[in-house]
């Protein structure tokens, strides 16, 4: 009797567990779903380098329970920075923390992808914006400039397509959670941006090249994987590019309106692969990035 008792509650506990995580995205459009699981990927990256650069540890010890099982990062290690910028990156790390969980209660989500922060995936970057191999390789954990320059590759992507997902999405949910991951995903870049304007004309070390110069030809390479056009800008343009057609300066990107620039998912895979093709996975995510939209560029199924 008493195990006939216990059997129950046994099933009725799992029939509301299954109940439970059926519900999670149920109410929204499939397109919703497909486009809220997808930047997952892109804050799974941020959430684990900040983490990373700033404690020494990421996910897996803040919150096990959202890398769901995922392979931990490649190389990801702390960064050597000063006081105040890490604690800017600690508070970046624990916000991204919160966008995970955020888009995890909305939608079913994935696993942690693969990811690949190693200092080699970094120098490559760099190698490419410059068209030649830096010696020594840059390494963005080695000091502040360098990982300032790392997190300039990061937040901005994620914004231009949460710009982009903006229009495509039909419910009021979706829309919300949205509007509130760019809003914070938009500081991030400004506070990193503003970080490195300061530094401007300081030289990243032993390259003999400016801060600016670096955020420019960052800029660049990102344009030209994205296949797409001016979608990004450094921190020092020529002035028909600046705010009104009338400034060098730069230090937030945007269009002629200045209103920020869209990015659709296939140009994100193209510059986060460093491959210029959707259908070619590397870079950052050595084994390409999950959700229906990402896989289904790869020829297999969504989850």
């Amino acid at each position: 009797m008493i195990f006939a008792y216990f059997s129950l509650l046994i099933f009725l506990f799992l029939q509301l567990l299954i109940s439970s995580c059926a519900s999670i995205g149920s109410n929204l459009p499939k397109s919703d779903v497909d486009l809220l699981e997808f930047p997952l990927n892109l804050e799974y990256m941020e959430a684990e380098f900040f983490l990373w650069g700033s404690f020494g540890h990421g996910l897996d010890s803040f919150a096990p329970e959202l890398a769901d099982g995922g392979p931990s990062p490649i190389g990801a290690t702390i960064a050597k920075l000063s006081p105040l910028i890490r604690d800017v990156i600690a508070q970046f790390g624990f916000q991204e923390v919160g966008h995970v969980r955020a888009i995890k209660n909305t939608v079913a989500g994935f696993p942690r992808p693969l990811l690949n922060l190693s200092r080699e995936a970094f120098a490559t970057v760099m190698n490419d914006a410059f068209g030649h191999k830096f010696e020594p390789p840059f390494n963005p954990y080695a000091n502040d400039i360098n990982y300032l320059l790392a997190s300039y590759v990061i937040p901005y992507i994620g914004l231009t397509g949460y710009v982009g997902a903006n229009p495509k999405l039909h419910s009021p949910t979706a829309k919300r959670l949205l509007a509130g991951l760019l809003g914070v995903e938009s500081g991030q870049d400004a506070v990193l941006r503003a970080l490195l304007y300061e530094r401007g004309r300081e030289n990243v070390e032993p390259y003999g090249i400016t801060v600016a110069e670096c955020t420019n030809r960052l800029s660049e390479l990102r344009n030209k994987l994205g296949h797409h056009g001016l979608k990004d800008e450094g921190l020092k343009v020529k002035p028909i590019v600046g705010a009104e057609g009338k400034i060098r300066g730069n230090i937030l990107a945007g269009d002629k309106y200045s209103l920020s620039y869209d990015r659709t998912p296939e140009e994100i895979l193209r510059i986060v692969y460093g491959s210029g093709n959707e259908n070619k996975p590397g870079g950052f995510y050595p084994k390409g990035a999950d959700g229906r939209i990402a896989k289904s560029f790869l020829g297999v199924g969504g989850n």
